[in-house]
């Protein structure tokens, strides 16, 4: 085996093996979740959002449009539109920025918003008043069902990640959410991100928690 196949083939094995045992991690920074209805209300009837990158989960992306969400003690600018389209809406902001919006911060998995705090959302002159749907978004790792067997993690349990580099931390409280349309990724917000001097392509590893 000359050098160069042997590199590729020591490469592919590490990693198959990193897959295997591993996680890999993105940081979700804050953004919106429109409805239909509250699309028109911002953009003007029939109006349309603009996608302009896939994210990592498919159908699932970032949009030209931003809002500005407005709380009693201030306003965060150019918070990014994901799409598609939500039966609801729901704005997904960090601890930090519920402490500077002046709203109480409610941890909540995504589409659980009964009884979360409202805000006030804008584009211009186009205003809407949400009476609930801002969360802090519980940390969470999507799963295909084939990795969730190997990692022997089911549908709702709560596990725990832990985190290699400089600033390593085990995050615990992560909901496993498996389904056969996801991709296996971790999902952390910008607070978690900077407490673990978080890098792209950072990985993690799952810990089961004890009984």
């Amino acid at each position: 085996m000359n050098e160069v196949l042997s590199q590729q083939f020591i490469e592919r094995i590490v990693s198959e093996v990193t897959q295997r045992v591993f996680v890999k991690i993105e940081a979700s920074g804050r953004h919106v979740h429109l409805s239909r209805d509250d699309v028109e209300k911002l953009f003007g009837p029939g109006y349309q959002l603009t996608k302009t990158k896939e994210l990592s989960q498919p159908g699932q992306f970032v949009c030209k449009e931003k809002v500005t969400v407005t709380g009693p003690k201030g306003s965060i600018a150019k918070v990014a539109v994901l799409g598609p389209e939500r039966k609801e809406t729901q704005v997904e902001i960090s601890m930090t920025d519920a402490l500077a919006l002046g709203i109480p911060p409610v941890v909540r998995q995504s589409g659980d918003t009964k009884d979360t705090p409202g805000a006030v959302l804008s584009n211009g002159d186009q205003t809407i008043r949400l009476l609930q749907g801002v969360i802090i978004a519980k940390r969470h790792i999507h799963l295909q069902p084939d990795d969730a067997k190997r990692f022997g993690v089911s549908d709702g349990e709560t596990v725990a990640i832990q985190v290699f580099g400089g600033r390593g931390v085990t995050f615990d409280e992560v909901a496993a959410r498996v389904h056969k349309d996801f991709r296996t990724y971790a999902h952390i917000d910008y607070d978690e991100a900077n407490a673990c001097g978080y890098q792209k392509n950072m990985l993690g590893m799952i810990r089961k928690l004890k009984e």
